[in-house]
């Protein structure tokens, strides 16, 4: 390949993934996908209902608060973004009237300055009219140092945001961010007339009477029980197909599979099926069962402000006394991925390089005993005052973590190691316990990537934890220089191979230091009555509603 050649293909690249910079669900770069704007089509007439189950409750209804993934699973029903990812990695407008790239003029070739065109006759659920005016909006409340919001990675770098009218708006970047159009895709727009008036934007009607563009109108909710939904007939895109949406929370896992089984729940989702329920769902007449890749991972998160998780030696004796490989064959059934990183193994990003975990409980003693933490009288080690005892979170009724919670206490005290089990209701657990960074430890599923892009600046930048008076979601409290290096040249760079190899360090370096100790990837058991049609697996999306508004009863 010429020098020239070389030019024109990088530049084709940046151009290209100038918004993505990603790998798509199967691990290949693909093309911007500039189609599937169905806007105005003729919408079906809405029939049916639908109970879709979670074992945890939405409780966050503003989607620019800090939320975890369960509350996206009524803003998809409620809220829209600008654009999304579809399963294969590519994006698809919402919102805007396309996607905007350096070919069609959106992003300039420096990517400094954005030009983005909105659909026209969308409105609110209201009746009012969507504008402009509504995403200058939402885009600035991000950036308001009063508001909750939960994430300023981006944003922040936005500047001189103008409507140029109802259907147009323009921005400057104050760097280029190559993540930029992935944040985008994760930003639900909120209404501006809503706030009108309202003195502290942290409390304003959205949080408990949310009013979007999506397919689904807000109806009422049940607190504890569940959250009924109506079908928005002036919806802007094809659907939706059901009259009325039933978001239903069952906590306990065993329960929710009973209620899928005996029908009274019609698509199970987050957590699923358990894989102990498996053989026996596969079994079931009338019912969709299928095994999926999630870019969710699982792992014990260490709220690294503790005295007990200061040294690296704890964490790594902690790692070392975690029998990974039990708890995902006999609580799992070998269902989920063991994995050592954060990153989802389908990614062009993934790191397959770094140390495999080992348990082995005599090298865990070791390492305490080489770091100075002494037994006590009742076989707890202690040093400097610093007993080595925390309290362990997650949900209450997820019965597998509970016993996963159980085994690994019992490993932990042939270390030495007191591990208290303090399990909550899920509105209390991801509450202010786990967004202020309030708990000692936990297990905890996260997907910490926005759609394909592999930035986390949300949950690893050490000014993106709100415990450290910082915004975002890095509730681990991780502090690593060598990470907001990382994070800033990853984001400045437009070619895959380049960030790649930026994305894999930083993989090492987190993997060495283990702010959480990584357990699994998952693979997670879905559910739907064969009546149903729509439900389709995206790793690119944190919940199973990301396109709910094509799903229909037959």
């Amino acid at each position: 390949m010429t020098d020239t050649e070389k030019t024109t293909s990088h530049l084709t690249r940046r151009q290209a993934l100038m918004l993505m910079g990603a790998a798509g669900a199967t691990g290949l770069m693909g093309p911007m996908a500039i189609g599937r704007d169905r806007a105005f089509a003729a919408n079906a007439d809405p029939s049916g209902q639908l109970v879709l189950a979670f074992s945890q409750e939405p409780t966050v209804f503003n989607p620019l608060m800090p939320h975890i993934e369960v509350d996206e699973g009524v803003y998809y029903a409620v809220y829209d973004p600008l654009f999304d990812f579809d399963p294969s990695g590519e994006f698809f407008a919402i919102l805007a009237a396309d996607v905007p790239t350096v070919a069609n003029g959106g992003i300039s070739a420096d990517g400094l300055n954005w030009a983005l065109t909105l659909k026209e006759g969308v409105t609110w659920h209201d009746g009012t009219p969507f504008t402009a005016e509504d995403v200058k909006f939402s885009l600035e409340l991000t950036m308001d140092p009063e508001f909750r919001s939960f994430r300023s990675t981006g944003y922040k770098l936005m500047k001189n945001i103008t409507v140029v009218s109802d259907t147009e708006l323009t921005w400057e970047m104050t760097e280029p961010f190559a993540p930029m159009a992935a944040i985008l895709a994760s930003t639900y727009i909120i209404p501006k007339h809503v706030f009108e008036g309202v003195a502290d934007k942290n409390d304003s009607p959205l949080n408990t009477a949310p009013i979007g563009t999506g397919p689904f109108k807000f109806k009422n909710r049940m607190a504890g029980d569940h959250i009924e939904l109506e079908a928005n007939t002036d919806y802007h895109m094809d659907g939706p197909y059901l009259k009325t949406l039933i978001i239903k929370y069952v906590p306990d896992l065993n329960v929710m599979y009973t209620q899928f089984k005996s029908g009274d729940i019609d698509v199970i989702g987050l957590q699923y099926i358990t894989p102990d329920h498996l053989a026996e769902a596969e079994t079931l007449e009338g019912k969709v069962v299928k095994i999926s890749g999630q870019a969710t991972f699982e792992s014990i998160g260490l709220n690294t402000t503790r005295p007990q998780f200061q040294e690296l030696a704890v964490r790594q004796a902690l790692y070392a006394a975690i029998d990974k490989t039990s708890i995902i064959d006999a609580l799992y059934y070998g269902v989920p991925t063991p994995t050592e990183t954060y990153m989802p193994q389908q990614s062009y990003y993934y790191n397959p390089d770094l140390p495999k975990h080992e348990f082995n409980i005599d090298k865990a003693n070791a390492l305490l005993d080489e770091a100075g933490w002494v037994r006590g009288a009742d076989g707890i080690r202690e040093k400097d005052g610093v007993k080595l005892a925390f309290s362990n979170s997650t949900t209450a009724g997820n019965h597998l973590r509970e016993q996963a919670q159980q085994f690994i206490q019992q490993t932990f005290l042939e270390i030495g190691v007191a591990m208290e089990i303090k399990n909550l209701p899920p509105a209390v657990m991801w509450g202010d316990y786990w967004m202020n960074s309030e708990f000692d430890s936990v297990v905890v599923g996260l997907n910490t990537l926005a759609g394909a892009d592999p930035d986390t600046s949300d949950y690893f930048m050490s000014t993106a934890s709100p415990v450290l008076g910082g915004a975002g979601q890095n509730t681990f409290a991780y502090n690593s220089a060598k990470v907001d290096e990382l994070l800033t040249k990853g984001a400045l760079s437009f070619v895959p191979e380049d960030r790649k190899a930026i994305y894999q360090e930083m993989q090492a370096v987190i993997r060495h230091d283990l702010p959480f100790l990584p357990m699994f990837q998952y693979s997670v058991i879905k559910g739907w009555k064969d009546d149903v049609t729509g439900p389709a697996p995206n790793v690119n999306n944190r919940i199973d509603s990301w396109n709910v508004r094509d799903w229909k009863r037959s």
